[in-house]
């Protein structure tokens, strides 16, 4: 099939759908009527010879095959766009709407401090966070990209390993002076030390303690008496004295540094916790993706 107006302004409607989730809010993206945009999408239907949508009363989703050309039509189209800005010598300009899905801790913690100054670097980028525990689909929920820790699951994403942040094990001062400092990791197995452990939104299971010195590994078995998938909740059950924690470096350094919370076992310090940026196709992400990988990077270092 060749390459026609028809097709790349069609892609373009359906990329807004899907972007905004409803035939309604595409068109006011558009700035067109929702029957011109029925039109569009029916017109790329007929001309490509499949359905793309599954539409109901309440919703609107993508076929198995609008899926496969959005995943793989709507990037080419980003990257087109990136080129045509560089060629008007207007490649530095980040602009558009910008679609994130972010883990809850990165966002909580570490994204938020410092979103202003991303905002302020790009004032023609306006950007929707999406703040919750699990990934979800990026293409039917129209995510650009997504900023998530730990291993990612096969889900046909693209995965970029943005860094690799220390785990720590802390305590505060308070809990250290009434149940005495371990000396060693296996000491949090003899039911001498309260431990709060955290719950893995992807397993439903509380996170394994690791530790690792070197090529030595360490698998403890805690008590489990508490557990918890809340991250402030988490810091602030350790900064109150109340158990020992599991925590990232990232994102903890404050209080580290104000002495509200003390690091264990600093003599086993390999133990690592990966971050990851998701996309939904292996083509050059949109300058704007590319701007906010920048930004979360260097948050980092």
């Amino acid at each position: 099939m060749s390459l026609d107006g028809r097709l790349v302004s069609g892609i373009g409607v359906l990329s807004a759908v899907v972007d905004s989730g409803s035939f309604v809010k595409a068109a006011e993206a558009l700035d067109m009527t929702q029957s011109g945009v029925s039109r569009a999408i029916a017109r790329l239907e007929v001309l490509l010879g499949i359905r793309l949508f599954d539409r109901t009363t309440r919703s609107v989703t993508l076929t198995d095959e609008g899926r496969r050309l959005y995943e793989g039509a709507v990037p080419l189209l980003a990257s087109l766009e990136d080129l045509a800005e560089s060629a008007s010598g207007s490649a530095t300009t980040i602009r558009g709407r910008l679609r994130v899905n972010v883990d809850p801790y990165f966002s909580r913690l570490i994204l938020a401090p410092a979103l202003g100054d991303f905002m302020a670097s790009h004032p023609e980028l306006s950007v929707d966070l999406v703040t919750r525990e699990h990934l979800g689909d990026l293409v039917t929920d129209g995510v650009d990209l997504a900023v998530r820790f730990g291993e990612q699951p096969s889900s046909g994403m693209i995965g970029r390993q943005l860094l690799k942040t220390r785990v720590l094990t802390v305590a505060s001062p308070a809990y250290i002076l009434k149940h005495g400092h371990p000396g060693h990791p296996s000491e949090l197995e003899n039911g001498k030390h309260l431990c709060v452990d955290f719950r893995d939104f992807q397993t439903g299971r509380p996170f394994v303690w690791e530790f690792q010195r070197d090529a030595e590994r360490l698998t403890i078995n805690t008590p489990g008496r508490l557990i918890v998938n809340d991250v402030g909740t988490l810091h602030r059950i350790a900064e109150e004295g109340l158990a020992v924690a599991q925590v990232l470096q990232l994102g903890v350094e404050p209080a580290l540094r104000e002495g509200r919370l003390v690091e264990l076992f600093p003599d086993w310090p390999n133990e690592r916790f990966p971050l990851y940026a998701l996309y939904p196709s292996r083509n050059l992400p949109p300058a704007k993706v590319r701007a906010f990988l920048e930004f979360v990077v260097a948050l980092s270092r």
